[in-house]
């Protein structure tokens, strides 16, 4: 993999990657990471989000959850690295040409985790006011209600913002952090 990177912009009013959406309050505003999965859009936080890369190669890790890809060597650490697709029940999704891995960084509890979620492109790190954001629906979405933090209003359509922490149980983020040690760094991707 390329050792190139592009990191995303932070501010310091930014929700982090597994906060919720924050309550409406005229005049705030949070800067988010968007990007676009299965024909949708998504948005996190870029207060968590340390890096984008390019998607390359990665070392599958046996006896994981299907939505553990593998994981990358990332200047000599180990990542472990999730397909969002399939975590959300859909199919793994495919390498294109402007697929990448954002990397992540979750506090959970007193623990942080740093990890990469593949998607499809990224297409923009935007402003939006707390006042665009609106609790997460309870029906037409195709994921899980509680993986949504709350919908942004951007432009003429609707971002869904993740709530990371969720999307994460407690238990798969202590097997993510389990998978570093497990990685030969002769078996990483360089």
């Amino acid at each position: 993999m390329s050792a190139t990177a592009t990191t995303a912009q932070t501010a310091s009013h930014a929700a982090g990657a597994g906060g919720g959406a924050p309550a409406a309050q005229p005049g705030m505003s949070s800067q988010y990471l968007i990007f676009s999965l299965g024909g949708e859009s998504f948005a996190v936080g870029t207060l968590g989000v340390r890096e984008i890369i390019e998607y390359g190669h990665l070392t599958a890790v046996p006896m994981v959850p299907g939505f553990i890809r593998g994981v990358i060597n990332l200047r000599g650490a180990v990542v472990p690295v999730i397909d969002l697709n399939a975590r959300f029940g859909r199919t793994r999704t495919e390498a294109s040409r402007r697929t990448c891995i954002v990397i992540l960084e979750i506090q959970a509890e007193d623990d942080r985790h740093v990890l990469g979620i593949i998607v499809d492109a990224v297409s923009a790190v935007r402003q939006i006011d707390r006042a665009q954001i609106e609790p997460a629906p309870s029906f037409g979405t195709r994921i899980r209600a509680d993986f949504i933090a709350g919908m942004a209003k951007v432009n003429k359509g609707f971002v869904i913002l993740l709530d990371l922490g969720r999307v994460l149980s407690m238990d798969e983020l202590a097997e993510l952090r389990a998978l570093a040690p497990e990685a030969a760094p002769d078996h990483a991707d360089r």
